[in-house]
């Protein structure tokens, strides 16, 4: 009898455990705790977990993209509110602020109850299992995807589609996705593709491959597009940044090295500002020679 009754337990003890990993409990994210969150897996078992530290940009302190700052804060305090809003597609030129923005949004309403879930590109067929845990939360989210592109039949391209504009069961109201990409229609776009396009008299028609292409990013409600600085702009961030950090002022040496800092990287936008600027910062505050070649 006893040997049965052991048997037993162990059996279910054992179905307990199966029971588990079909099942999984899923831990408490902290909601009250954070601000910031990102979609985690193991294995098969998907979950919320809470950021620790989030990047804590203001609204104030991103300059040079004023138009683009207007019609995302416009959309954002519109879905904060509880009025309808859409989902946003930030595209345009590296580090000009397209994902500086995304965060400062958080910052300037998390006080009104808008929290951000990071989900990385591999995990974007699990949205409707992130979607399903959030849609009865008083909370307003968006759903963040960073550096956003696609390769051709990436699982992921049709799952954002679903989740964006297509799927039968209608989209959870607290829920809206911001992504960010160096590539308005998210995906590789070759000459080959345009050869299938078809005059019919004055009207062009494109093939179905350069309309498949833009079908994602046309679910997007509205697209915010970033341009690379010219020399004026690229030096006023330059000297906001600088003030931000204790340097009075933006003099002719700094000036110079400035220059030199983005013509030795290629590019002039905010995210190179913002380096040079804690570069020629810190060697001011401990006196080195800040007039150095930085290329």
């Amino acid at each position: 009898m006893n040997d049965w009754n052991n048997l037993c337990a162990r059996a279910e003890d054992l179905l307990t455990r199966i029971e588990g990993l079909m099942h999984p409990v899923q831990p408490d994210p902290g909601w009250n705790a954070a601000l910031a969150f990102r979609w985690r897996k193991y294995g098969n078992k998907g979950f919320i977990e809470a950021v620790a530290h989030p990047h804590h940009i203001t609204f104030d302190a991103l300059h040079g993209i004023e138009r683009q700052k207007s019609l995302v804060d416009q959309n954002t305090h519109q879905f904060v509110r509880g009025h309808p809003a859409n989902n946003v597609l930030l595209t345009g030129a590296r580090g000009t602020g397209k994902s500086s923005l995304v965060k400062a949004m958080l910052n300037k309403y998390a006080a009104m109850g808008l929290r951000l879930i990071e989900v990385e590109k591999h995990h974007l067929t699990d949205l409707h299992d992130i979607v399903a845990q959030i849609s009865g939360r008083p909370e307003r989210f968006i759903l963040y995807c960073d550096d956003l592109s696609f390769e051709s039949d990436e699982p992921g391209y049709k799952a954002l589609k679903v989740v964006l504009d297509g799927s039968i069961a209608t989209a959870s109201e607290n829920v809206l996705v911001y992504a960010t990409s160096n590539r308005r229609h998210l995906m590789p776009e070759f000459m080959r593709d345009n050869l299938d396009t078809r005059h019919i008299g004055a009207e062009i028609h494109p093939s179905e491959t350069v309309e498949e292409k833009s079908s994602l990013s046309e679910r997007f409600g509205i697209w915010a597009s970033f341009h690379p600085f010219d020399q004026d702009q690229y030096l006023n961030i330059v000297a906001q940044w600088l003030t931000h950090l204790g340097v009075p002022e933006l003099d002719l040496p700094a000036r110079t090295a400035a220059l030199q800092w983005a013509l030795g990287r290629g590019s002039r936008s905010g995210r190179v500002a913002w380096q040079f600027a804690r570069d020629w910062a810190g060697k001011q505050k401990i006196g080195g020679d800040g007039a150095r070649d930085n290329s």
